[in-house]
């Protein structure tokens, strides 16, 4: 059985940093592309940024590129998002999930709140 725990979550001003975890058992991640995404109430969930597995290359949505680095440790099966300079749209629930989605594999995420 698959679980993968979003963590690292919190209440943070603007121009703070988090950094957020997602442990996944049940699969080895190295050879699969993993992303963030991130959901506020009423809208679709939405990709932040994708490590794809075959080059390490990241994509990052331009909203916040330059901002947050996505990473993973394939040893410790967990991958990671660097937030900083984080702003109040920055504001939502945040999952981590396999490129495209898998939608047997969805966590309960992590929320992440930035006051002005």
């Amino acid at each position: 059985e698959v679980q993968v725990v979003e963590s690292g979550g919190g209440m943070v001003q603007a121009g703070g940093s988090l950094r957020l975890s997602c442990a996944v058992s049940g699969l080895t991640i190295w050879y699969l592309t993993w992303a963030w995404y991130r959901q506020t109430p009423g809208k679709e969930r939405t990709l932040v940024a994708r490590l794809r597995w075959m080059d390490n290359d990241a994509f990052y949505i331009d909203s916040v590129k330059g901002r947050f680095t996505i990473t993973k440790d394939n040893a410790k099966n967990t991958i990671y998002l660097q937030m900083n300079r984080l702003k109040p749209e920055d504001t939502a629930t945040y999952f981590c999930n396999d490129n495209p989605p898998d939608n047997e594999n969805w966590g309960k995420g992590t929320q992440v709140t930035v006051t002005s």
